[in-house]
Protein backbone atom coordinates (compact mmCIF):
# COMPACT_ATOMS: atom_id res chain seq x y z
CA UNK A 1 0.00 0.00 0.00
CA UNK A 2 1.32 3.45 -0.96
CA UNK A 3 1.66 5.89 1.96
CA UNK A 4 0.23 9.35 1.22
CA UNK A 5 1.54 12.73 2.43
CA UNK A 6 0.85 16.37 1.71
CA UNK A 7 4.59 16.90 1.17
CA UNK A 8 7.63 14.68 0.71
CA UNK A 9 11.06 16.32 0.91
CA UNK A 10 13.98 14.41 -0.59
CA UNK A 11 17.10 15.60 1.21
CA UNK A 12 17.55 16.59 4.85
CA UNK A 13 20.14 19.34 4.52
CA UNK A 14 19.67 23.04 5.38
CA UNK A 15 17.19 23.42 2.53
CA UNK A 16 15.28 20.19 3.00
CA UNK A 17 14.95 19.98 6.77
CA UNK A 18 14.01 23.66 7.08
CA UNK A 19 11.37 23.28 4.34
CA UNK A 20 9.97 20.22 6.14
CA UNK A 21 9.73 22.03 9.47
CA UNK A 22 8.07 25.12 7.98
CA UNK A 23 5.61 22.98 6.02
CA UNK A 24 4.70 21.06 9.19
CA UNK A 25 4.21 24.34 11.04
CA UNK A 26 1.73 25.29 8.31
CA UNK A 27 -0.25 22.13 8.90
CA UNK A 28 1.03 19.92 6.07
CA UNK A 29 1.45 16.19 6.69
CA UNK A 30 5.17 16.05 5.90
CA UNK A 31 7.80 13.38 5.32
CA UNK A 32 11.53 13.80 4.74
CA UNK A 33 13.86 11.26 3.12
CA UNK A 34 17.57 11.57 3.82
CA UNK A 35 20.40 9.12 3.22
CA UNK A 36 23.13 10.58 5.49
CA UNK A 37 24.41 8.02 7.97
CA UNK A 38 26.58 8.77 11.00
CA UNK A 39 29.50 6.60 12.08
CA UNK A 40 27.20 4.67 14.42
CA UNK A 41 24.97 3.67 11.49
CA UNK A 42 22.12 5.92 12.56
CA UNK A 43 20.46 8.67 10.55
CA UNK A 44 22.15 12.07 10.71
CA UNK A 45 19.96 14.91 9.47
CA UNK A 46 21.50 18.19 8.38
CA UNK A 47 23.09 17.19 5.09
CA UNK A 48 26.59 18.19 4.07
CA UNK A 49 26.42 21.45 6.03
CA UNK A 50 25.91 19.99 9.49
CA UNK A 51 27.75 16.70 8.98
CA UNK A 52 30.81 17.34 6.80
CA UNK A 53 30.70 20.98 5.73
CA UNK A 54 29.85 24.31 7.33
CA UNK A 55 29.59 23.24 10.97
CA UNK A 56 32.55 20.86 11.41
CA UNK A 57 34.85 23.16 9.43
CA UNK A 58 33.92 26.10 11.68
CA UNK A 59 34.58 23.97 14.76
CA UNK A 60 38.09 23.18 13.49
CA UNK A 61 38.66 26.78 12.40
CA UNK A 62 37.81 27.92 15.91
CA UNK A 63 40.08 25.35 17.58
CA UNK A 64 42.99 26.10 15.27
CA UNK A 65 42.52 29.85 15.73
CA UNK A 66 42.83 29.52 19.51
CA UNK A 67 46.04 27.52 19.09
CA UNK A 68 47.47 30.01 16.59
CA UNK A 69 46.70 33.00 18.82
CA UNK A 70 48.19 31.22 21.82
CA UNK A 71 51.46 30.72 19.98
CA UNK A 72 51.64 33.99 18.09
CA UNK A 73 49.50 36.78 19.55
CA UNK A 74 48.90 36.43 23.28
CA UNK A 75 52.37 37.58 24.30
CA UNK A 76 51.38 41.11 23.26
CA UNK A 77 48.65 40.92 25.92
CA UNK A 78 51.16 39.86 28.55
CA UNK A 79 50.07 36.23 28.37
CA UNK A 80 53.12 34.00 28.10
CA UNK A 81 52.87 30.30 27.28
CA UNK A 82 55.73 27.97 26.49
CA UNK A 83 55.65 24.64 24.69
CA UNK A 84 51.95 24.82 23.82
CA UNK A 85 50.71 21.71 22.07
CA UNK A 86 47.49 20.51 20.52
CA UNK A 87 45.89 17.07 20.76
CA UNK A 88 44.45 16.40 17.29
CA UNK A 89 42.28 13.53 18.53
CA UNK A 90 40.66 15.79 21.14
CA UNK A 91 40.14 18.54 18.57
CA UNK A 92 38.44 16.12 16.17
CA UNK A 93 36.35 14.65 18.98
CA UNK A 94 35.14 18.14 19.94
CA UNK A 95 34.20 18.77 16.32
CA UNK A 96 32.27 15.49 16.22
CA UNK A 97 30.45 16.39 19.45
CA UNK A 98 29.34 19.74 17.99
CA UNK A 99 28.07 17.96 14.86
CA UNK A 100 26.25 15.28 16.87
CA UNK A 101 24.52 17.87 19.06
CA UNK A 102 23.22 19.79 16.05
CA UNK A 103 22.12 16.80 13.98
CA UNK A 104 20.41 15.38 17.05
CA UNK A 105 18.72 18.74 17.52
CA UNK A 106 17.24 18.55 14.02
CA UNK A 107 15.92 15.06 14.77
CA UNK A 108 14.21 16.41 17.89
CA UNK A 109 12.65 19.22 15.85
CA UNK A 110 11.29 16.61 13.45
CA UNK A 111 9.67 14.76 16.33
CA UNK A 112 8.26 17.95 17.80
CA UNK A 113 6.71 18.89 14.45
CA UNK A 114 5.46 15.33 13.75
CA UNK A 115 7.54 14.95 10.56
CA UNK A 116 8.01 11.38 9.33
CA UNK A 117 11.69 10.68 8.82
CA UNK A 118 12.79 8.07 6.28
CA UNK A 119 16.45 7.04 6.44
CA UNK A 120 17.61 6.02 2.97
CA UNK A 121 17.34 7.01 -0.68
CA UNK A 122 14.45 8.68 -2.44
CA UNK A 123 13.77 8.52 -6.17
CA UNK A 124 11.15 10.64 -7.93
CA UNK A 125 8.80 8.68 -10.18
CA UNK A 126 5.98 9.87 -12.42
CA UNK A 127 2.78 11.33 -10.92
CA UNK A 128 4.49 12.61 -7.76
CA UNK A 129 5.31 9.14 -6.52
CA UNK A 130 8.54 8.53 -4.64
CA UNK A 131 10.41 5.25 -4.41
CA UNK A 132 12.06 4.94 -1.00
CA UNK A 133 14.81 2.43 -0.27
CA UNK A 134 15.93 2.16 3.34
CA UNK A 135 19.67 2.54 4.01
CA UNK A 136 19.91 -1.05 5.28
CA UNK A 137 17.60 -2.71 2.75
CA UNK A 138 17.22 -3.36 -0.97
CA UNK A 139 13.43 -3.42 -0.85
CA UNK A 140 11.66 -0.35 -2.22
CA UNK A 141 8.56 1.27 -0.76
CA UNK A 142 6.21 3.56 -2.67
CA UNK A 143 5.20 6.94 -1.23
CA UNK A 144 2.97 9.61 -2.75
CA UNK A 145 2.43 13.31 -2.06
CA UNK A 146 0.57 16.31 -3.40
CA UNK A 147 3.88 18.16 -3.41
CA UNK A 148 7.51 17.07 -3.65
CA UNK A 149 10.59 19.14 -2.80
CA UNK A 150 13.89 17.98 -4.27
CA UNK A 151 16.73 19.11 -1.99
CA UNK A 152 19.44 16.61 -2.87
CA UNK A 153 22.39 18.96 -2.36
CA UNK A 154 25.82 18.74 -3.96
CA UNK A 155 29.04 16.71 -3.94
CA UNK A 156 32.72 17.61 -4.43
CA UNK A 157 33.92 17.94 -8.02
CA UNK A 158 36.59 15.48 -9.08
CA UNK A 159 39.19 16.53 -11.64
CA UNK A 160 40.81 14.35 -14.32
CA UNK A 161 43.84 12.29 -13.31
CA UNK A 162 43.41 13.16 -9.62
CA UNK A 163 41.44 10.29 -8.07
CA UNK A 164 40.27 10.42 -4.45
CA UNK A 165 41.64 7.53 -2.39
CA UNK A 166 40.40 8.73 1.01
CA UNK A 167 43.88 8.61 2.56
CA UNK A 168 46.42 10.62 0.58
CA UNK A 169 44.15 12.37 -1.92
CA UNK A 170 41.11 13.62 -0.05
CA UNK A 171 38.03 15.83 -0.36
CA UNK A 172 36.73 18.27 2.24
CA UNK A 173 35.31 15.43 4.35
CA UNK A 174 38.70 13.78 4.55
CA UNK A 175 40.35 17.07 5.54
CA UNK A 176 37.99 17.25 8.54
CA UNK A 177 39.19 13.94 9.93
CA UNK A 178 42.97 13.94 9.55
CA UNK A 179 44.53 12.17 12.51
CA UNK A 180 47.77 14.15 12.44
CA UNK A 181 49.10 17.42 11.07
CA UNK A 182 50.62 16.77 7.63
CA UNK A 183 54.08 18.24 7.23
CA UNK A 184 53.16 19.44 3.73
CA UNK A 185 49.53 19.84 2.66
CA UNK A 186 48.65 20.57 -0.94
CA UNK A 187 45.28 22.12 -1.78
CA UNK A 188 43.90 22.24 -5.31
CA UNK A 189 41.69 25.32 -5.39
CA UNK A 190 42.01 28.60 -3.50
CA UNK A 191 38.30 29.20 -3.10
CA UNK A 192 36.23 29.20 0.08
CA UNK A 193 36.73 25.52 1.00
CA UNK A 194 40.42 25.50 0.15
CA UNK A 195 41.14 28.66 2.12
CA UNK A 196 39.19 27.60 5.19
CA UNK A 197 40.57 24.07 5.46
CA UNK A 198 44.03 25.20 4.38
CA UNK A 199 43.94 27.75 7.20
CA UNK A 200 43.01 25.10 9.77
CA UNK A 201 46.03 22.92 9.09
CA UNK A 202 48.38 25.83 8.46
CA UNK A 203 47.65 27.23 11.93
CA UNK A 204 48.45 23.83 13.39
CA UNK A 205 51.87 23.74 11.75
CA UNK A 206 51.41 22.33 8.26
CA UNK A 207 53.20 23.88 5.30
CA UNK A 208 50.20 24.62 3.06
CA UNK A 209 50.38 25.29 -0.67
CA UNK A 210 47.25 26.22 -2.62
CA UNK A 211 47.30 25.58 -6.37
CA UNK A 212 44.72 27.76 -8.14
CA UNK A 213 44.09 27.52 -11.88
CA UNK A 214 42.51 30.98 -12.17
CA UNK A 215 44.83 33.93 -12.77
CA UNK A 216 43.24 36.12 -10.08
CA UNK A 217 42.56 35.46 -6.41
CA UNK A 218 38.95 35.21 -5.17
CA UNK A 219 37.49 36.40 -8.44
CA UNK A 220 33.91 36.43 -7.11
CA UNK A 221 34.85 38.89 -4.36
CA UNK A 222 35.49 42.60 -4.78
CA UNK A 223 39.06 42.87 -5.98
CA UNK A 224 40.12 45.46 -3.39
CA UNK A 225 39.09 43.00 -0.71
CA UNK A 226 40.66 40.05 -2.55
CA UNK A 227 44.00 41.83 -2.92
CA UNK A 228 44.10 42.70 0.76
CA UNK A 229 43.15 39.12 1.65
CA UNK A 230 45.92 37.76 -0.54
CA UNK A 231 48.51 39.88 1.25
CA UNK A 232 47.24 38.90 4.70
CA UNK A 233 47.12 35.18 3.90
CA UNK A 234 50.65 35.32 2.51
CA UNK A 235 51.85 36.84 5.79
CA UNK A 236 50.15 33.95 7.60
CA UNK A 237 52.26 31.51 5.61
CA UNK A 238 49.77 30.28 3.02
CA UNK A 239 51.56 29.75 -0.29
CA UNK A 240 48.92 30.66 -2.90
CA UNK A 241 50.03 29.96 -6.47
CA UNK A 242 47.70 31.47 -9.07
CA UNK A 243 47.53 30.43 -12.72
CA UNK A 244 48.59 26.90 -11.75
CA UNK A 245 46.73 24.10 -13.52
CA UNK A 246 47.05 20.65 -11.96
CA UNK A 247 47.55 17.97 -14.63
CA UNK A 248 47.76 14.84 -12.47
CA UNK A 249 48.47 13.44 -9.03
CA UNK A 250 49.84 10.04 -8.11
CA UNK A 251 50.75 8.44 -4.78
CA UNK A 252 54.35 7.24 -4.54
CA UNK A 253 56.17 6.03 -1.42
CA UNK A 254 53.64 7.57 0.96
CA UNK A 255 53.58 10.96 -0.77
CA UNK A 256 51.45 12.61 -3.43
CA UNK A 257 53.38 13.81 -6.47
CA UNK A 258 51.46 16.55 -8.28
CA UNK A 259 52.23 17.56 -11.85
CA UNK A 260 51.13 21.09 -12.69
CA UNK A 261 51.50 23.67 -15.43
CA UNK A 262 51.96 27.43 -15.09
CA UNK A 263 53.49 30.27 -17.11
CA UNK A 264 56.92 28.72 -16.68
CA UNK A 265 55.81 25.37 -18.07
CA UNK A 266 55.30 21.96 -16.49
CA UNK A 267 56.69 21.04 -13.07
CA UNK A 268 56.17 18.74 -10.06
CA UNK A 269 55.66 19.17 -6.33
CA UNK A 270 55.15 16.60 -3.58
CA UNK A 271 52.90 16.66 -0.50
CA UNK A 272 52.07 14.36 2.41
CA UNK A 273 48.38 14.91 1.74
CA UNK A 274 46.47 16.50 -1.13
CA UNK A 275 43.07 18.14 -0.65
CA UNK A 276 40.95 18.63 -3.78
CA UNK A 277 38.72 21.68 -3.27
CA UNK A 278 37.81 22.91 -6.74
CA UNK A 279 34.11 23.32 -6.03
CA UNK A 280 30.94 21.28 -5.86
CA UNK A 281 28.33 20.06 -8.34
CA UNK A 282 24.62 19.21 -7.99
CA UNK A 283 23.97 15.72 -6.66
CA UNK A 284 21.23 14.09 -8.72
CA UNK A 285 22.54 10.53 -9.06
CA UNK A 286 19.60 8.10 -8.84
CA UNK A 287 17.24 10.94 -7.93
CA UNK A 288 15.10 11.15 -11.06
CA UNK A 289 13.34 8.32 -12.90
CA UNK A 290 13.39 8.64 -16.69
CA UNK A 291 9.65 9.29 -16.84
CA UNK A 292 9.35 11.66 -13.87
CA UNK A 293 9.29 14.71 -16.15
CA UNK A 294 11.81 16.82 -14.22
CA UNK A 295 14.55 18.21 -16.44
CA UNK A 296 18.20 19.00 -15.85
CA UNK A 297 19.91 21.97 -17.50
CA UNK A 298 23.30 22.00 -19.24
CA UNK A 299 25.08 22.46 -15.88
CA UNK A 300 23.46 19.38 -14.37
CA UNK A 301 21.16 21.47 -12.19
CA UNK A 302 17.45 20.80 -11.78
CA UNK A 303 15.64 23.39 -13.86
CA UNK A 304 13.37 25.70 -11.84
CA UNK A 305 11.62 29.06 -12.24
CA UNK A 306 12.02 32.08 -9.96
CA UNK A 307 9.80 30.45 -7.33
CA UNK A 308 11.64 27.11 -7.39
CA UNK A 309 9.00 25.26 -9.42
CA UNK A 310 10.26 22.52 -11.73
CA UNK A 311 8.72 21.60 -15.09
CA UNK A 312 6.32 19.22 -13.28
CA UNK A 313 3.33 20.61 -11.39
CA UNK A 314 3.67 20.05 -7.64
CA UNK A 315 7.40 19.27 -7.84
CA UNK A 316 9.81 21.91 -6.51
CA UNK A 317 13.60 22.00 -6.13
CA UNK A 318 15.85 24.04 -3.84
CA UNK A 319 19.42 24.43 -2.60
CA UNK A 320 22.64 23.28 -4.22
CA UNK A 321 20.88 21.20 -6.89
CA UNK A 322 19.38 24.32 -8.55
CA UNK A 323 20.59 27.68 -9.86
CA UNK A 324 22.12 30.28 -7.61
CA UNK A 325 24.93 30.23 -5.04
CA UNK A 326 25.62 26.98 -3.18
CA UNK A 327 25.07 28.45 0.28
CA UNK A 328 23.27 26.84 3.21
CA UNK A 329 21.35 29.99 4.12
CA UNK A 330 20.19 30.45 0.54
CA UNK A 331 18.84 26.87 0.56
CA UNK A 332 17.05 27.44 3.88
CA UNK A 333 15.32 30.58 2.67
CA UNK A 334 14.26 28.81 -0.52
CA UNK A 335 12.84 25.99 1.58
CA UNK A 336 10.80 28.38 3.72
CA UNK A 337 9.53 30.26 0.66
CA UNK A 338 8.46 27.05 -1.11
CA UNK A 339 6.67 25.73 1.97
CA UNK A 340 4.77 28.99 2.28
CA UNK A 341 3.92 29.10 -1.42
CA UNK A 342 2.48 25.58 -1.40
CA UNK A 343 0.43 26.53 1.68
CA UNK A 344 -1.09 29.42 -0.28
CA UNK A 345 0.90 32.20 1.34
CA UNK A 346 2.87 34.98 -0.31
CA UNK A 347 6.61 34.40 -0.43
CA UNK A 348 9.61 35.56 -2.38
CA UNK A 349 13.26 34.64 -2.85
CA UNK A 350 15.58 37.63 -3.26
CA UNK A 351 18.99 36.51 -4.48
CA UNK A 352 20.46 40.02 -4.73
CA UNK A 353 20.81 40.28 -0.96
CA UNK A 354 22.20 36.82 -0.17
CA UNK A 355 25.42 37.36 1.84
CA UNK A 356 28.64 35.43 1.23
CA UNK A 357 31.16 34.61 3.96
CA UNK A 358 34.66 33.11 4.03
CA UNK A 359 35.48 32.07 7.61
CA UNK A 360 39.21 32.65 7.48
CA UNK A 361 41.01 34.95 9.90
CA UNK A 362 40.33 37.70 9.09
CA UNK A 363 36.85 36.82 7.88
CA UNK A 364 35.62 37.98 4.48
CA UNK A 365 31.96 38.80 3.84
CA UNK A 366 30.04 40.59 1.14
CA UNK A 367 26.58 41.26 -0.23
CA UNK A 368 25.43 42.76 -3.51
CA UNK A 369 27.56 43.89 -6.42
CA UNK A 370 31.33 44.22 -6.57
CA UNK A 371 33.02 47.31 -7.97
CA UNK A 372 34.14 45.38 -11.04
CA UNK A 373 30.53 44.33 -11.72
CA UNK A 374 29.34 47.93 -11.51
CA UNK A 375 32.02 49.00 -13.99
CA UNK A 376 31.12 46.17 -16.39
CA UNK A 377 27.43 47.06 -16.18
CA UNK A 378 28.13 50.80 -16.63
CA UNK A 379 26.37 51.70 -13.38
CA UNK A 380 27.45 55.02 -11.91
CA UNK A 381 28.40 54.69 -8.26
CA UNK A 382 30.21 56.23 -5.32
CA UNK A 383 32.47 54.35 -2.95
CA UNK A 384 33.29 54.74 0.71
CA UNK A 385 35.70 52.74 2.84
CA UNK A 386 37.07 52.58 6.35
CA UNK A 387 39.91 50.53 7.90
CA UNK A 388 39.47 48.56 11.13
CA UNK A 389 42.89 49.91 12.14
CA UNK A 390 41.16 53.26 12.77
CA UNK A 391 38.59 51.75 15.16
CA UNK A 392 39.17 51.81 18.90
CA UNK A 393 37.62 48.38 19.36
CA UNK A 394 39.77 46.76 16.67
CA UNK A 395 42.96 48.16 18.17
CA UNK A 396 41.95 47.23 21.72
CA UNK A 397 41.24 43.67 20.56
CA UNK A 398 44.58 43.48 18.78
CA UNK A 399 42.66 42.45 15.68
CA UNK A 400 42.49 45.44 13.37
CA UNK A 401 43.41 44.12 9.92
CA UNK A 402 41.01 44.77 7.06
CA UNK A 403 38.35 47.28 6.06
CA UNK A 404 34.74 47.94 5.11
CA UNK A 405 33.98 49.04 1.55
CA UNK A 406 30.55 50.37 0.57
CA UNK A 407 29.20 51.01 -2.94
CA UNK A 408 26.18 53.27 -3.52
CA UNK A 409 24.29 54.46 -6.57
CA UNK A 410 25.58 57.87 -7.65
CA UNK A 411 22.09 59.36 -8.09
CA UNK A 412 19.79 57.60 -5.61
CA UNK A 413 22.47 56.71 -3.03
CA UNK A 414 20.90 53.23 -2.71
CA UNK A 415 23.43 50.75 -1.37
CA UNK A 416 24.53 48.44 -4.19
CA UNK A 417 27.13 46.36 -2.37
CA UNK A 418 29.12 46.09 0.84
CA UNK A 419 32.40 44.21 1.16
CA UNK A 420 34.17 43.49 4.44
CA UNK A 421 37.44 41.88 5.38
CA UNK A 422 38.22 41.93 9.06
CA UNK A 423 37.19 40.75 12.53
CA UNK A 424 33.56 39.72 12.82
CA UNK A 425 32.82 40.31 9.13
CA UNK A 426 30.30 37.43 9.12
CA UNK A 427 28.23 39.26 11.75
CA UNK A 428 28.75 42.83 10.53
CA UNK A 429 27.45 42.03 7.05
CA UNK A 430 23.92 41.42 8.41
CA UNK A 431 23.33 45.11 9.09
CA UNK A 432 24.16 45.82 5.47
CA UNK A 433 21.90 43.01 4.22
CA UNK A 434 18.97 44.49 6.15
CA UNK A 435 19.66 47.96 4.77
CA UNK A 436 19.82 46.63 1.19
CA UNK A 437 16.69 44.49 1.61
CA UNK A 438 14.78 47.69 2.41
CA UNK A 439 16.50 49.55 -0.46
CA UNK A 440 18.37 51.66 2.06
CA UNK A 441 20.86 54.38 1.16
CA UNK A 442 24.35 54.92 2.50
CA UNK A 443 22.90 58.03 4.12
CA UNK A 444 20.59 55.81 6.19
CA UNK A 445 23.51 53.89 7.68
CA UNK A 446 25.47 57.12 8.08
CA UNK A 447 22.70 58.63 10.25
CA UNK A 448 22.12 55.58 12.46
CA UNK A 449 23.84 55.79 15.85
CA UNK A 450 26.36 52.98 16.31
CA UNK A 451 27.62 52.06 19.77
CA UNK A 452 31.17 53.06 20.69
CA UNK A 453 33.59 51.39 20.78
CA UNK A 454 32.47 48.67 18.37
CA UNK A 455 33.63 47.07 15.15
CA UNK A 456 30.33 48.18 13.56
CA UNK A 457 31.63 51.75 13.64
CA UNK A 458 33.69 50.79 10.58
CA UNK A 459 30.40 50.23 8.70
CA UNK A 460 29.13 53.60 9.94
CA UNK A 461 32.30 55.42 8.89
CA UNK A 462 32.37 53.71 5.48
CA UNK A 463 28.80 54.96 4.92
CA UNK A 464 29.89 58.46 5.94
CA UNK A 465 32.88 58.21 3.60
CA UNK A 466 30.59 57.61 0.60
CA UNK A 467 29.72 61.32 0.99
CA UNK A 468 33.32 62.18 1.98
CA UNK A 469 32.43 63.12 5.55
CA UNK A 470 33.98 60.28 7.54
CA UNK A 471 35.12 61.57 10.91
CA UNK A 472 38.07 59.33 11.70
CA UNK A 473 39.86 59.20 8.36
CA UNK A 474 41.09 61.63 5.75
CA UNK A 475 38.58 62.16 2.96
Amino acid sequence: MTEKFDLIVIGGGPGGYVAAIRAAQLGLNTACIDMTTARDGKAALGGTCLNVGCIPSKALLDSSKHFHHLNNDYAAHGINVTDASIDIDTMIARKDKVVSKLTGGVAQLFKANKIRQFHGRGRLLADRQVEFTAHDSDEAQLLHADNIILASGSVPIEIPNVAFDGEFIIDNEGALDLTEVPERLGVIGAGVIGLELGSVWSRLGSEVTLLEALPEFLMTADQDIAKQAGRLFKRQGLDIRLGTLVKSAIVEDGEVRVTFENQKGEDNISFNRLLVAVGRKPYTEGLLADDCGVELNERGQIGVDEQSRTSVAGVWAIGDCVRGPMLAHKASEEGIAVAELMAGKAAHIHFDTVPWVVYTDPEIAWVGKTEQELIEQAISYRVGSFPFAATGRGLAMGDAAGMVKMLADEESDEILGVHIIGPGASELISECVVAMEFHGASEDLARIVHAHPTLSEAVHEAALHVDRRAIHRGN
